[in-house]
């Protein structure tokens, strides 16, 4: 095999490596669903304790593994 098929098939490799990885990311973010809305709660204590608000369901969208 000379030196150019070799930097040519090791190039072929990492560009498809890279496509792969790609198409694999984009079929993954396809495939989530999107997130419920976040509802306040009615009433006089509204403020009080954990409220899941928009920032806290994007932080826990992208911790997603």
């Amino acid at each position: 095999m000379t030196e150019r098929t070799k930097r040519l098939s090791r190039r072929n490799f990492l560009w498809t490596l890279g496509a792969g990885g790609a198409a694999t990311a984009a079929a993954i973010a396809a495939k989530t669903p999107g997130l419920p809305s976040p509802e306040k709660a009615p009433g006089k204590h509204a403020s009080r304790g954990y409220q899941a608000s928009g920032h806290i369901h994007n932080y826990y969208r992208t911790t997603k593994v």
